[in-house]
């Protein structure tokens, strides 16, 4: 058979056919010669007519080598096989050729024969397994990742099914349809997310939430999604979203919360337990104590009430301490006590000093079960209390008092917050048993103190005279200020003020010894040089060298005013006239008794309508002012004073130490001692 493609001669095409043109016999030889397409014509008996040049290129074989064969020889035989599986009917198959796929295809002729053609689909195939790979491996990804998507119309709304989101969820595919993945969002996070979620779908931007997603159990995990529009050209055509389930993830982040919490919790408690001994060991009195434990206790632990109560001598009742109020003074004649309770009572921190461990309420159910009643007689203030803790105050092993706090809600104390308490307790035993000491000691040194201080004063005609003694109540226990005022046997008045250093029971008495031993002196030899230097021998021989005592002493006839002075290292006296500025004498101080020294004395006068003012350093100086400057500010109370208050000592001493105790903590012993010489009446 020639493969020639020159136009046949002109002829009809078949019985009752028309001639074939000459232009469609052009058309001919150009598909035969030009059409990307190979394909061949087939004669009844399936026999090879005519190829074109592309399918001899696509076979690899010459046009012409391909005539007289038959479609078994022209293809290989399995795509041969395929193709004529169903005689008269079209068939479709595939080839790989020389490395190509090519697409093969037969259409059946009505006369038995038929046309073949060939297409190479190499490089489409290629594409469409690249595809087809990338769907995969995006598959494998979101399997591996626990993850599900879902797709959704441009509006939000569900449009294809979730097999994988309906399987975790329980949903129907109708319950899917009808209200998506929002419809199984918790009911408190639903309103948000779907807020957010048109938000998205109508701004056409990415969507990423956090929620909670019932599931098919009835139990609510954990999700996090993230969806993306899927843009054809300038127009969202829908949505893809992916849900990830990261209910671990939380979980863990939740322990890690309340682990941090409770670290936190339990560094803070430990710092308040080392803040409480700090301030514990600044209370040396009882209610000081209750103050530190009740500011402690209620912030490390959250207690809205808190109360202390102490054993009474018999062991038998507890006394419930008031913490200081605000501006108020602290010691053991300030301190308040509410009503008595029976240790046989049955009260929270009555069982707690009978069993000698804590007692724990968690409610008031609790309450009434361990104890048979409520407390709200006791504490009728609080009786919104809903939980309560006691704990015993033991000192060597013994109880000493009670602890109590309590919180107006339901409370569990863990078993953490127990430790913190049971320490805190023992913290306030020592402190409470500690205070206790100093109370007694404070109380018995401030009676000695003033016992040995002038009852009364001496009332005479001629000389008015005022004295104060502020004990220093905070902090410090009493010290050696004293003074004195007494009347020699020529009628002459004799006047000291001293200082012995150290604080209670020790400085109480040496303060004792040294007046008595200037009133023995005074009696033999008034001369205040006279006494100091007696002074100074009897210090030497039986006092300590390191004992520290000032003494400023004066004799003064009251009928004239005049006298002699010395002084033993004490203040100097303040002197006010009403016709010169307030100013403190400049004589030379001295040293204090018992240091080498020559004993100096001057002249002294009080003149009619002035006064002279004797007094301790603790007037005068502090922790935050210098006894230079605290001079300055005494000369310049004075100069404050009104004439009236200078013409009343009573009210005078009341002025300045109001004046210069203002604004200052008392840290130190006062005593102030004023003489007047008022004007001679008309």
């Amino acid at each position: 058979m020639s493969t020639d493609t020159s136009l046949p001669r002109p002829r009809r095409a078949g019985a009752g056919g028309q001639p074939m043109q000459a232009s469609d016999a052009a058309l001919y030889a150009t598909l035969m010669k030009a059409a990307p397409v190979g394909f061949a014509f087939f004669d009844t008996a399936l026999r090879c007519r005519r190829a074109s040049d592309a399918l001899g290129g696509l076979l690899g074989v010459a046009p012409a080598e391909l005539d007289g064969r038959s479609l078994a020889e022209t293809l290989p035989a399995g795509t041969a096989a395929q193709l004529a599986a169903a005689p008269g009917e079209p068939a479709e198959a595939e080839a790989e050729i020389g490395g190509r796929v090519l697409a093969c295809g037969w259409l059946p002729a009505a006369d038995g024969g038929g046309v073949l053609t060939v297409q190479d689909v190499t490089e489409r195939r290629r594409a469409e397994e690249v595809v087809r790979r990338k769907e995969q491996r995006y598959r494998s990804l979101v399997e591996a990742s626990s993850q599900v998507v879902w797709v959704a119309a441009a509006d939000g709304s569900a449009i294809d099914d979730a097999p994988e989101w309906r399987a975790i969820t329980g949903q129907s595919p109708d319950d899917y349809a009808t209200g998506g993945w929002l419809a199984v969002v918790h009911p408190e996070d639903r309103a948000k997310v779907e807020r957010v979620w048109h938000e998205c779908t109508a701004d056409n931007r990415v969507f990423e939430a956090g929620y909670r997603v019932r599931t098919k159990s009835g139990t609510y995990r954990h999700f996090d999604v993230r969806a993306v529009p899927i843009w054809r050209g300038d127009t969202v055509v829908e949505w893809v979203g992916a849900n990830a389930d990261v209910t671990g993830q939380r979980e863990a982040e939740e322990m890690r919360g309340r682990l941090t919490e409770q670290l936190s919790a339990a560094a803070l408690r430990t710092a308040r337990l080392q803040q409480a001994t700090s301030m514990l060991a600044e209370a040396l009195t009882v209610s000081q104590v209750v103050q530190v434990i009740t500011e402690v206790g209620r912030s490390a632990i959250g207690a809205d009430h808190s109360a202390v109560a102490l054993l009474d001598d018999d062991k038998l009742r507890l006394s419930i301490v008031e913490p200081p109020q605000p501006g108020g003074e602290s010691g053991e004649s300030r301190r308040a006590y509410r009503e008595d309770i029976k240790v046989g009572d049955q009260t929270v921190m009555s069982v707690a000093v009978r069993e000698g461990r804590p007692f724990l309420a968690e409610h008031p159910n609790a309450l009434r079960l361990q104890l048979g009643r409520d407390e709200a007689e006791l504490f009728s203030r609080h009786n919104e209390e809903r939980a309560w803790v006691g704990l015993p105050l033991l000192a060597a092993g013994a109880p000493i008092g009670a602890l109590r706090f309590s919180f107006t809600r339901p409370r569990e104390i863990t078993e953490e917050e127990r430790v913190f308490l049971e320490a805190l307790a023992g913290q306030c035993a020592l402190a409470v048993e500690r205070a206790l000491l100093f109370e007694r000691e404070h109380k018995t040194a401030e009676e000695l103190q003033r016992s040995l201080l002038p009852s009364d004063l001496p009332q005479l005609p001629g000389m008015v005279l005022a004295a104060r003694y502020n004990p220093a109540t905070r902090h410090v226990q009493v010290g050696g200020d004293w003074y004195d005022v007494f009347r020699l046997p020529d009628d002459r008045l004799a006047v000291a003020a001293g200082d012995v250093m150290g604080k209670g029971v020790l400085a109480a008495a040496g303060m004792g010894r040294v007046r008595n031993a200037l009133r023995a002196l005074a009696l033999n030899d008034p001369r205040p040089a006279a006494v100091l230097a007696g002074l100074d021998r009897l210090f030497s021989a039986t006092e300590d060298e390191e004992q520290f005592t000032t003494v400023a002493y004066a004799v003064i006839d009251p009928e004239t005013g005049q006298g002699a002075f010395s002084n033993a290292g004490h203040m100097p006296p303040l002197l006010i006239s009403p016709d010169e500025p307030a100013r403190v004498s400049t004589n030379e101080p001295g040293t204090p008794l018992g240091w080498p020294s020559q004993r100096q004395q001057t002249n002294f006068s009080i003149e009619t309508g002035n006064t002279v003012v004797f007094y301790s350093d603790g007037l005068v100086e502090n922790r935050r002012r210098g006894v230079d400057a605290g001079l300055d500010e005494l000369v310049a109370a004075a100069e404050d004073a009104p004439p009236e208050v200078v013409g009343d000592p009573e009210r005078l001493v009341d002025f300045l130490v109001d004046r210069m105790l203002a604004g200052y903590e008392q840290v130190d012993d006062v005593t102030v001692l004023a003489l007047h010489v008022p004007p001679k009446s008309s």
